[in-house]
């Protein structure tokens, strides 16, 4: 399956793009509380729509991402949840499916 290296390469590309961002707040602003961090994400509407759009992602990403885990018995897959929160899901989402992929590959190995 040549997908799962798309996908770490894309984890890897969502870390790197949403810290750089991150990084430039911390290097920018006085206040890098999170709450100011978060109060950031509502200063205009367009940053509204996206924090809305990314929330309601992540909400189904976990709940799907759980529910296949458990399905497909994927060890660890519960480490998605936190890296979620503390670095980005354009990170966690690509990282579950090269984990998700990894697994498949090896029920499909099981089967032959």
């Amino acid at each position: 399956m040549k997908f799962k290296y798309i996908y770490i390469l894309l984890a890897i590309l969502g870390l790197v793009l949403t810290w750089y961002y991150n990084i430039q707040f911390y290097l920018s602003v006085q206040d890098t509380s999170i709450w100011n961090f978060i109060d950031q994400t509502n200063t205009t509407f367009p940053a509204k729509s996206i924090s809305a759009d990314i929330s309601v992602v992540a909400i189904t990403f976990l709940i799907w991402m759980t529910y296949e885990s458990l399905k497909l018995k994927i060890k660890y897959w519960w480490v998605v949840i936190p890296l979620t929160f503390l670095i980005a899901i354009a990170f966690s989402f690509p990282l579950f499916l090269y984990m998700r992929a990894n697994r498949l590959e090896v029920i499909n190995q099981q089967k032959q």
